[in-house]
């Protein structure tokens, strides 16, 4: 049996700290710091999922977005 996976998508908030936005799921929550985020999106997944649909792995994905002139 496969183990389930959830991925989600970070970005640093302009505001400081950052942003984790689940791929596939409406789930989304925010950190001070990424310790702080990486508490914020266990405990997201926790109340999100019951506990037998639960994914058993997370992955965070930093994305960095920059725009350049051509």
């Amino acid at each position: 049996m496969a183990e389930k996976e959830i991925v989600f998508l970070v970005r640093e908030a302009p505001e400081g700290g950052y942003t984790a936005r689940a791929v596939g799921e409406s789930i989304f929550t925010e950190g001070d710091d990424w310790e702080d985020l990486q508490r914020m999106v266990r405990d997201a997944v926790r109340i999100y999922f019951e506990e037998g649909d639960r994914p058993s792995l997370i992955h965070l994905l930093l994305v960095r977005e920059e725009t350049l002139v051509a």
